[in-house]
């Protein structure tokens, strides 16, 4: 019975440790109180260093929340407001620098005062693989009037997360960042918060 309580308690620390989910640093910007109702298009921000289908993964996270907030989604034309949208990922290694050879020999001798003497031989065998970089990645958003090209609000977010796990995947990413953003729309201006 006590093995079996043991056990469970050890599963379930370990799969709280799974369901650890990294923070969001959160910084928006805006002059008095911008709009919060009217038509928008979500496009890709001029210069945007990830090109690409990844795009469409953020530009849907941002499109869902900016309906959260009021916002109606006008597609590309015709539309109040214009939210331009960046994102940025990078992979940065972790870890001290190591040895990367997967088997390693050590030889060791002694001789002992009564006249007794030793050899040792140690093998080592390193089966837990390279360690997972960290992902890091920024999100990127710009909300314009259309009709004059005012910036009436703008934000950034950006998280860190191992790679490889579920919270590093796109569109966990994507949806995760741009909850943290523009969640509370539009959040008070010039301000660094941290969103779990």
């Amino acid at each position: 019975m006590l093995k079996q309580t043991i056990l469970s308690s050890c599963l379930a620390l370990s799969l709280a440790a799974c369901a650890t989910v990294p923070s969001v640093e959160v910084t928006r910007f805006h002059n008095g109180s911008p709009a919060q109702t009217g038509s928008i298009a979500v496009q890709e921000i001029p210069g945007n260093p990830d090109v690409g289908l990844e795009f469409r993964t953020y530009a849907g996270a941002v499109s869902q929340e900016l309906q959260r907030v009021g916002f109606t989604n006008a597609g590309d034309a015709g539309s109040d407001y214009v939210a331009l949208v960046g994102f940025r990922r990078s992979f940065r290694p972790t870890g001290a620098a190591r040895n990367d050879k997967p088997v390693s020999v050590g030889v060791g001798g002694a001789l002992g005062s009564g006249g007794y003497s030793g050899l040792g031989l140690g093998v080592g065998i390193n089966l837990s693989g390279k360690p997972k970089d960290i992902v890091s990645t920024e999100l990127q958003i710009q909300i314009r009037r259309r009709s004059d090209q005012a910036a009436i609000w703008e934000g950034r977010a950006s998280t860190e997360s191992r790679e490889g796990t579920p919270e590093s995947q796109p569109r966990a990413v994507a949806q995760k960042l741009a909850a943290a953003l523009l969640g509370g729309y539009p959040g008070e201006s010039g301000r660094t918060i941290t969103v779990k």
